[in-house]
C-alpha cells in the first residue's frame, strides 16, 4: 500500500524520535505517537496504540470520576484492537483486554445493554467469564450455568474461582443436585490440597460448611451433618495447632458468605439486576456492586425498625443482608475489616437468640459469625460456635459445647 498520498511523513519521523528519546514518556505522548505510527506499520503499533488508550482512558476515569468518563478513547481503543490482522498470534488477547475496559466503563456509566453486547463480543473470542456473570446479575442463570460449567470442565484442575459461580448458577437456575455435584468437586480438591500441606485449613472448613447449607436445601441432611461434624474436626485441629499454610482468604469466605445471603434477597432480572452471588467480587459489574452497597443505610433503618416492632424474624432477615453487604464494602480493607464486621455478627446472633421459637435461625447466625472468626484467625470461638449450631441442627457434638453469649 502506497502511504505518500495520506502519511505525514514529517510527524511520523517525529513519533519514531520521540520514541526513540531518552525521556520516560507520559501516556498521552505515547497515545499521540501511535496513533501516527499505526498508519504506516499497523501489524508493530495497533497493538501499542490499543494498550496505549486504555491505559489512557483509565488515567481519565480515575481522575474524571464522572460516568462515562475516557469511554470515547475506550472505543478508539476498541476499534485499534478490532484492526489487527487476525494472523496477528496476540490478537485475541488485546482484544479481549480492551474491550474489558469498555464494557466495565459502559457499566459504570449505567449503559448496561451496550455493556453487554461488549461482553458477548468478547465471549466470542472464548473469554465467557464476564458474560457469564452479566447473565446472572440479570437473572439468566440458566445460561450463565452453562458459560461457567464450560469454563470449569476446561480447566486442567479443580478451582475456586471457577466452580463456585458455577455451581452458585445451577442452584440459582434450579438445578440443586448438579450443583452439589459440582460443589462436591471442589470441596474434595480443597480436601487434598489441605491433606497434602498445599493449601489452609480454614479453605476447607468454609467448603464443607457451604456444601453442608447445600445438602441441607435438598434434604440429604445425614450428608450435611457429616460435613459441619468434619469441619469441626478440622476446628478442633486449627484451635490446638493453628493455620499450618497461612493465606489470605478474606475473599474466598466472603464469596461464600455472600453467596449464603442469596435466599434473603429478591429475584434478579434485567430490570432490577443484582450482583453474581458467587463470583468473585472483584468480577460484578460496577452498576450492581454501587446499588448493592447503596443499600446499606436504609437496610441498617429496617433492621432497627423491625427490631423494635418486635417482628424479630424480618429482623434478622434484613440484619444478614446488612452484614453481607457490610462484607463486600470491607473485603478488601483491612484495617475495616473487623471492626466493621465483628459487632454486626454478634448483633446477629443476639437477635436470633430472641428468636427462641426458630432455632434453626440461631443455628444459621452461629454458622456466619463461626465462619467470619475463621476469617480472623479465632479458630476456638469459631469452633465453639459452629458447635452449639450443630447441637442445634444435628444434635450434641463432640467434645462438649461451651456456649459463648
Amino acid at each position: 500500500m502506497n502511504h505518500s498520498e495520506n502519511v505525514d511523513h514529517d510527524a511520523v519521523l517525529r513519533a519514531r524520535t520521540m520514541l526513540l528519546g531518552s525521556e520516560r514518556l507520559s501516556v498521552v505522548q505515547q497515545v499521540e505517537a501511535y496513533r501516527v505510527l499505526a498508519k504506516v506499520s499497523p501489524a508493530a503499533y495497533l497493538p501499542k496504540l490499543a494498550e496505549a488508550l486504555t491505559s489512557y482512558g483509565y488515567e481519565v476515569q480515575r481522575v474524571g470520576r464522572a460516568p462515562g468518563a475516557g469511554l470515547a478513547l475506550y472505543v478508539e481503543a476498541v476499534e485499534a484492537a478490532r484492526r489487527i490482522d487476525a494472523a496477528e498470534p496476540n490478537r485475541a488477547k488485546v482484544l479481549c483486554d480492551t474491550l474489558g475496559s469498555y464494557e466495565r466503563a459502559l457499566f459504570g456509566a449505567g449503559r448496561r445493554a451496550e455493556g453487554r453486547a461488549v461482553c458477548e463480543e468478547a465471549a466470542a473470542t472464548g473469554r465467557t467469564g464476564r458474560l457469564a456473570n452479566v447473565l446472572a446479575e440479570e437473572g439468566r442463570h440458566g445460561e450463565a450455568a452453562e458459560l461457567h460449567g464450560r469454563s470449569a470442565r476446561a480447566g486442567s484442575e479443580v478451582s475456586f474461582s471457577s466452580t463456585v459461580p458455577w455451581a452458585a448458577e445451577l442452584a440459582a437456575a434450579g438445578r440443586h443436585e448438579e450443583a452439589v455435584a459440582a460443589f462436591t468437586e471442589l470441596a474434595d480438591a480443597t480436601r487434598r490440597r489441605a491433606e497434602d500441606g498445599r493449601g489452609p485449613l480454614a479453605h476447607l472448613v468454609w467448603d464443607l460448611v457451604h456444601r453442608a447449607r447445600m445438602l441441607d436445601a435438598v434434604d440429604r441432611r445425614e450428608e450435611a451433618g457429616d460435613d459441619r461434624r468434619e469441619a469441626l474436626l478440622v476446628l478442633t485441629r486449627l484451635s490446638e495447632s493453628g493455620e499450618p499454610k497461612q493465606s489470605g482468604g478474606s475473599s474466598w469466605w466472603a464469596t461464600l458468605f455472600v453467596l449464603a445471603s442469596r435466599a434473603e434477597e429478591p429475584a434478579a432480572s434485567p430490570e432490577a439486576p443484582l450482583p453474581p452471588f458467587g463470583a468473585d467480587l472483584i468480577q460484578w459489574s460496577h452498576d450492581t456492586r454501587d446499588a448493592y452497597l447503596a443499600g446499606i443505610p436504609a437496610l441498617a433503618e429496617e433492621t432497627a425498625r423491625l427490631t423494635e416492632a418486635g417482628r424479630l424474624l424480618e429482623a434478622s432477615a434484613a440484619h444478614r443482608r446488612l452484614t453481607a453487604r457490610t462484607a463486600v464494602g470491607v473485603e478488601h480493607r483491612p484495617y475495616l475489616f473487623r471492626d466493621r464486621l465483628r459487632p454486626l455478627f454478634d448483633e446477629g446472633v443476639g437477635l436470633a437468640r430472641r428468636l427462641t421459637a426458630h432455632p434453626g435461625m440461631l443455628s444459621r447466625t452461629l454458622t456466619d459469625r463461626s465462619m467470619f472468626l475463621v476469617t480472623d484467625g479465632r479458630f476456638a470461638d469459631a469452633r465453639t460456635d459452629l458447635a452449639e449450631a450443630v447441637a442445634l441442627l444435628d444434635g450434641p457434638a463432640s467434645p462438649p459445647i461451651v456456649t459463648r453469649t
